[in-house]
C-alpha cells in the first residue's frame, strides 16, 4: 500500500488568523509533494508574501509558490473566472504554476446564478462569492462538478488515483480555509460558512485518518470576525485601536473586521476537537504595541504583562501541545 503522510492546518477561531502564511512557511523545506486545499471557495483570502511580493489567493493552494503539486480538493467549490484570474496573476509573476495546479474532478462549481443569489444575502453577512448556494446545490444533487467542464479539462485530477495509485510516497499538506468558529456544524449557527473547517473536512477529501501526523492549529492573540452579527463590544475603543494596528480588513471583501478578546474556551474546543498537536498564535506584537493584555474565560480577565497572558493560555491548553507565539505574519 502507498505510504501517505499528512499534516493538516486548521483555523481555531473565525478565520483570518494567518493560515496562508503558515502553509507558505511549512512548504519552504520542500518535504511535501502535495498541497491540498480541502474546503471553502473564493470567499476565503490568503495573503502571502513570497520573495518580497504580496499575493492574495482565494482558490489556489500555497504549494504553487514552491513548485509543489497543488490541488483544489473535493471539499471545495470553485469559481472558474476567479480561478483563471489567479492563475494568470501567478503566471505573470513568474511563478511555476504550469503542470503544478490541479482541481479534483468531484469539486463543485460556483455558477453565475450562485453569485447572483448570494449577492442578495443580508442576514448572514456572507462574502457574496456564491459559496452557500453552490454547496446547497451539491447536497441537493443538482450541482455541477468541475470534471464535467471542458475549460477545466487539463487541470482535473482523480484524488483516489493520485493518492493510492502513485509510485511515490505521498507527503501532503492539507490547507484549510475559514475557521472553527465558522464551521457549518461547530460554529455559531446560523452565522457560519457552508463547509467543514475541521480536520474532518480534510479527511473528506480522501485523506486516510491513520495518515495524519500533525495538526497545525492557527489562532490570533485576539479574535476577529466578519459577518452580520454584532461581535465587537461597543464600550471600549481599544478594539478599534487593535483593528487599526493589526490591519484588520478582509482580504476578500476589504470589510473592516470586528475585534474582540481571545475566547480561550473557543480555542480549547477547537484544539480538542481537531486534535491539534502544534498551535501557532499570531500577532502577539499587536497587543504589545497597544499595551493591553486580556482574554475571555467566561468573563473578561486582564493581565499585567505579556508573560502573564502567555502563561495563562498555555495552562488552559492540554499538555503536550507545542505553542508558537508569533508576531504579525505579514512582516514575515
Amino acid at each position: 500500500m502507498v505510504n501517505i503522510r499528512a499534516d493538516v492546518i486548521v483555523d481555531c477561531q473565525y478565520g483570518d488568523c494567518g493560515k496562508g502564511k503558515v502553509a507558505h512557511h511549512l512548504c519552504k523545506d520542500q518535504s511535501y509533494n502535495r498541497v491540498l486545499r480541502y474546503n471553502g471557495g473564493c470567499n476565503a483570502g490568503h495573503t502571502i508574501y513570497h520573495n518580497g511580493q504580496k499575493f492574495i489567493t482565494h482558490h489556489i493552494p500555497a504549494g504553487v509558490f514552491f513548485g509543489i503539486k497543488s490541488i483544489i480538493g473535493s471539499g471545495c467549490v470553485v469559481n472558474p473566472e476567479q480561478f483563471f484570474r489567479e492563475l494568470a496573476e501567478l503566471r505573470n509573476a513568474g511563478l511555476p504554476v504550469d503542470d503544478k495546479l490541479f482541481i479534483a474532478g468531484n469539486c463543485h462549481v460556483i455558477t453565475p446564478e450562485h453569485l447572483v443569489e448570494d449577492g442578495r444575502d443580508t442576514a448572514i453577512g456572507t462574502t457574496k462569492r456564491g459559496n452557500g448556494p453552490a454547496y446547497r446545490d451539491k447536497y441537493a444533487r443538482s450541482g455541477i462538478q468541475a470534471g464535467s467542464l471542458a475549460i477545466f479539462k487539463s487541470f482535473i485530477v482523480d484524488l483516489y488515483d493520485d493518492f493510492f495509485n502513485s509510485e511515490e510516497e505521498i507527503n501532503i499538506l492539507c490547507e484549510g480555509a475559514q475557521g472553527f468558529g465558522l464551521d457549518i456544524d461547530w460554529g455559531d449557527y446560523p452565522y457560519v460558512t457552508s463547509s467543514h473547517c475541521t480536520v474532518g473536512g480534510a479527511i473528506l477529501n480522501g485523506i486516510p485518518p491513520r495518515s495524519i501526523r500533525k495538526v497545525w492549529g492557527v489562532a490570533k492573540v485576539y479574535e476577529t470576525y466578519v459577518g452580520a452579527k454584532q461581535y465587537q463590544p461597543e464600550d471600549d475603543e481599544v478594539f478599534d485601536r487593535i483593528g487599526d494596528e493589526g490591519g484588520e480588513f478582509g482580504a476578500t471583501t476589504g470589510r473592516r473586521r470586528q475585534v474582540n478578546w481571545m475566547d480561550v474556551n473557543l480555542l480549547l474546543k477547537a484544539v480538542n476537537l481537531n486534535g491539534v498537536t502544534d498551535l501557532v498564535i499570531n500577532k502577539v506584537d499587536i497587543l504589545r504595541n497597544v499595551g493591553r493584555w486580556a482574554l475571555i474565560n467566561g468573563e473578561k480577565i486582564e493581565f499585567n504583562s505579556e508573560s502573564e497572558f502567555k502563561t495563562y493560555v498555555e495552562k488552559v491548553l492540554p499538555s503536550g501541545i507545542k505553542v508558537y507565539w508569533s508576531d504579525n505574519p505579514e512582516k514575515i
